[in-house]
């Protein structure tokens, strides 16, 4: 096994002493520095040691679904390559890891019998991480449904998947919950939903609004049934969900159009949400636009997934501008001069103090954790060093948007940079590097990027103010 590249540059990217002042002003001295990976990007070992077959591995074996036909057999080989990878994390100074368990890999089927080798990695990476005094996030969903689900009962799309995957966080509370920080009901649910089911751009890959939109109301149903079913165990880990926001923006703000469509942008990705559950309801207005495509809601449903939260999860990227003309409600891609990373997603910053503003004005959440926020940059090895300017950039304007939105009153007690690793991304394969560390797939090497230094020295000056 090949050892990570950590040595000190020759001329260390220095960091902000301005930046630090704020973050020192404005985040608690118990603030938590860390980074994040989910299972299907990292593990590997998809057929090893009884671990079932997701709809990530079925996804990736049908042509044209991968851009660079790749798929998740190997990916970092973090499955046996975890002490390697948590000394990176030591290395870094994190506090805090946050990860996802692979449903298939500890219950093959979805159901049934429980896979006990599974359990045991799972086992080994929190023992690696407390050793390291790294306190373990787990997220249970980060979009690898066991195969077996869907094949059987159709999965997210049958309400009968909510009582396993209830059973399923149960197992994982009974086994973890005395070592985990955290327990994450849901990564991302819009994702799965929409890019799954609507855009076909994830897996299963299907192509039905009405689908998606059943299908995000199972995923919330399940993550109340979760926590219903974890709160039963009485784990010491907090527990909470994890969503995406991109908050949504008029292309032209003067055009009554482009608001309208900028509100319903939001309500699909936002307040569809948040609304259910902070205030067990749906928006209104978007139960009106939805129309036909509007979920089948049974009594008692919203009820269930309205369960009280220990904490917030957000993931936060890019914002979304829109366009209303004619009344069709679409994307606008942003003028490159206001900066874009690798996957053309716009550099804004300050959306995220708006934002943070926003829901904690609307919503009064629990304590608030920035749970994923990177980018995706061209990254390239030149004389042994990823210069990664950009990403610099990128992290430094993200966390005075964070110690911003803290010192105007937005409760936020946690920083996780997405992600630790380049790994798969998706349906873009391995075209796409968000990692602290970059990887030679070939070799399974690490090398600290510049970035990784640079946060590296963030996170010590914090800790020793």
């Amino acid at each position: 096994m090949n050892s990570p590249t950590m040595k000190p540059l020759d001329s260390t990217p220095a960091t902000d002493t301005a930046l630090i002042r704020d973050l020192i002003q404005a985040l608690p001295a118990d603030f938590q520095w860390g980074s994040a990976t989910s299972a299907a990007q990292i593990e590997g070992a998809a057929r090893e040691d009884g671990k079932g077959e997701s709809i990530w591995d079925r996804f990736c074996a049908q042509p044209g679904r991968i851009k660079d036909s790749s798929n998740i057999d190997v990916a970092c080989d973090h499955y046996r390559r975890y002490p390697e990878d948590v000394a990176l994390m030591k290395w870094l100074g994190l506090q805090a890891y946050r990860f996802s368990f692979s449903w298939p890999r500890v219950q093959p089927l979805g159901r049934g019998a429980w896979n006990e080798a599974g359990f045991a990695f799972y086992d080994r990476l929190i023992d690696e991480l407390l050793a390291a005094g790294i306190r373990p996030h787990a997220t249970l969903y980060h979009w690898d449904l066991p195969q077996a689900l869907d094949d059987g009962i159709g999965g997210w799309l049958s309400r009968d998947v909510v009582p396993l995957f209830a059973d399923y966080a149960a197992e994982i509370a009974r086994r973890f919950g005395d070592r985990l920080a955290s327990i994450a009901t849901l990564n991302e649910p819009w994702c799965s939903a929409t890019l799954g089911y609507e855009t076909a751009q994830f897996a299963p890959g299907h192509t039905s609004r009405a689908e998606a939109v059943q299908v995000s109301h199972h995923l919330l149903m399940a993550h109340g049934a979760a926590m219903q079913a974890m709160r039963a165990v009485g784990p010491k880990a907090q527990l909470g969900i994890v969503l995406n926001h991109t908050p949504s923006f008029p292309a032209n703000p003067e055009s009554e159009d482009d608001r309208r469509a900028a509100r319903i942008d939001d309500g699909t990705n936002v307040r569809w949400y948040m609304d259910p559950v902070f205030r067990g309801q749906y928006p209104a207005d978007i139960i009106e636009y939805l129309g036909a495509d509007a979920p089948k809601i049974q009594p008692g449903d919203l009820a269930l997934i309205q369960q009280p939260l220990d904490f917030l999860g957000v993931n936060f990227y890019t914002r979304s501008l829109l366009n209303g003309q004619n009344g069709q409600q679409s994307m606008v891609t942003p003028p490159a001069e206001l900066g874009l990373t690798d996957m053309g997603w716009e550099i804004y910053p300050q959306a995220l103090t708006q934002h943070l503003l926003r829901i904690t004005r609307e919503y009064t959440p629990p304590p608030i954790v920035i749970t994923e926020n990177g980018m995706a940059n061209a990254d390239s090895v030149v004389d042994g060093r990823v210069n990664d300017e950009a990403r610099i950039a990128y992290l430094r304007g993200h966390l005075s948007a964070v110690a911003q939105a803290v010192a105007l009153g937005a409760d936020v007690r946690g920083y996780f940079y997405w992600s630790l690793l380049d790994n798969f991304e998706w349906n873009s394969g391995y075209l796409k590097r968000f990692g602290l560390f970059h990887v030679d797939y070939a070799t399974q090497q690490r090398l600290a990027k510049d970035s990784a230094h640079w946060y590296r020295g963030v996170i010590e000056q914090f800790k020793t103010r």
